[in-house]
């Protein structure tokens, strides 16, 4: 009779342990992603600082996401090769140093590597969370948990902006990372002392040529997309750049696909694609791909407009998305409990409808569009990435095998970053051949960029239409609930 409580004790003092594991993730994730892109509504102010142009400053968020991109696909390895404090020290570590260089950073080169830096401490912290929760979280209350996960992939860049915004207000540019940086380094205290393990670390071999072969691939691929309508096109091999950047990246991608291919054969893949085995996992990463860059080209391109087209001040600007931000984080909960309840289709069906009809609103844009347009539109976005994301974390990695945890989390990550990095690259290459050849022709420049952006938004919502098709062939994985579990009523609320 004695050795009942005993077990039951243990137990919950495992659960307890593990929630505290994952609330420190959680914030701590949080505050790295919201530097993804509260640098948006700043761009402006550090072109005219550091004299460099828009496409220069557009590689303050194109960079960070392009780090996150090469970093994340080691992280699945990392991750089976150290232990969770460890890798949260790593991350917290990397990111605080990035800030600090970041606020003190005096040349514009400076300030691009700080980004960098910081970046290398996120791309460790996303995978970790992921990997967290598909390790101690039973598989049938996973959406629960899931939804808090989404407030901090999905809100973190939202509500980047109007941080940014109110900061700007009053400070210079630099505060947002003398904000940042004393929360960044008491979540590393705070981490060093209460992360626990909760995974058991093993000798994995690193492959060097992988690491090699997605740095040149994913890094080729998004400069390339940077480089379409650079101002030196129309010069003698001004196009030369993006021609060699997309032949080098595209060649060496094949490379590390064949390469993955052969090393799974033993179980080295840095990435193992054997994840896309399962058809759910596949399709959501269509459509985790869409959405990223949907809702990173909207984040950077908003701002702009609202600064050079409209003429409004940084803190109006992050007022205005604010809502939009705040709404994704209210919904992002509800998202998760009613996976669990309906399942992943019934989500993501209406919500990729309501993230291309946004798109579509948002390709109306004119050089006197109301505000209030904008702000409903937003609106609109917010909730139909706050209804697909929690399904496609949960159905996503729920269907993929246990052993294959850290490395679907791996490409989770890396194909959002990429996808976001292609997408901010893309839409402002869009934008900027546009508005260039209207400029030339003699319109105004306020016109001029407002037909850019307007041109940015219908390639997206052309784009986006493809995700409703896909929505449709997302399956539920078939799991058994685990009514004992209580860490998902402590994590979940």
């Amino acid at each position: 009779m004695s050795a009942q409580p005993a077990a039951v004790d243990a137990r919950d003092d495992t659960t307890q342990r593990d929630s505290k594991v994952l609330w420190l993730l959680l914030v701590a994730t949080f505050v790295v992603i919201l530097n993804e892109t509260i640098m948006s509504v700043a761009i402006t102010d550090i072109m005219r600082d550091f004299h460099v142009d828009a496409r220069a400053g557009q590689w303050l968020t194109t960079a960070f996401m392009l780090t996150l991109a090469v970093v994340i696909p080691i992280t699945g390895i990392l991750l089976q090769r150290f232990s969770t404090r460890a890798m949260f020290i790593a991350a917290m570590t990397l990111f605080s140093a990035g800030t600090l260089i970041a606020a003190t950073a005096p040349v514009f080169g400076v300030l691009l590597a700080a980004r960098v830096v910081q970046a290398s401490g996120t791309a460790i912290m996303m995978p970790l969370l992921m990997t967290t929760i598909m390790t101690v979280v039973a598989p049938g209350r996973r959406g629960r948990t899931m939804g808090n996960v989404s407030i901090v992939i999905s809100v973190a860049p939202a509500i980047g902006p109007t941080i940014a915004g109110v900061i700007l207000s009053g400070l210079a540019w630099r505060w947002i990372f003398w904000f940042v940086l004393p929360i960044a380094v008491a979540m590393l205290l705070v981490g060093a002392w209460r992360v626990r393990n909760v995974s058991t670390p093993a000798q994995v071999p690193i492959d060097v040529l992988s690491v090699v072969l997605s740095v040149f691939g994913f890094g080729g691929v998004v400069y390339g997309l940077s480089r379409i309508g650079a101002t030196d096109q129309g010069t003698p091999g001004g196009a030369m750049p993006m021609v060699v950047a997309f032949v080098v990246g595209g060649a060496a991608l094949i490379a590390f696909v064949l390469r993955q291919l052969a090393l799974q054969r033993n179980d080295r893949a840095l990435l193992d694609l054997r994840t896309f085995g399962s058809s759910t996992f596949s399709v959501s990463i269509v459509l985790m791909a869409v959405s990223m860059a949907a809702l990173l080209g909207t984040v950077i391109l908003l701002p702009i407009y609202l600064q050079q087209v409209l003429g409004l001040d940084p803190l109006f600007i992050g007022l205005l998305l604010l809502p939009g931000g705040l709404i994704m984080g209210l919904l992002a909960p509800v998202a998760g409990r009613l996976y669990d309840r309906f399942g992943a289709a019934r989500l993501l069906v209406p919500g990729s409808i309501l993230m291309s009809a946004a798109l579509w609103m948002l390709s109306f844009v004119g050089a006197h569009t109301s505000p209030w347009y904008l702000l409903a539109s937003h609106l609109v976005l917010s909730v139909g990435l706050a209804f697909l994301f929690t399904p496609l974390f949960t159905a996503g990695l729920g269907a993929v095998p246990e052993r294959f945890y850290s490395h679907g989390s791996a490409i989770i990550g890396t194909v959002q970053q990429v996808a976001g990095a292609a997408g901010t690259a893309l839409f402002v290459a869009v934008m900027s051949v546009r508005s260039a050849a209207l400029s030339d022709a003699g319109s105004s420049t306020r016109d001029a960029t407002a037909s850019g952006i307007a041109l940015a938004f219908l390639i997206g919502a052309i784009i986006s239409l493809g995700a409703v098709l896909a929505a449709f062939f997302v399956r539920t994985p078939a799991v058994a609930a685990d009514p004992s579990d209580a860490l998902v009523d402590a994590v979940a609320g």
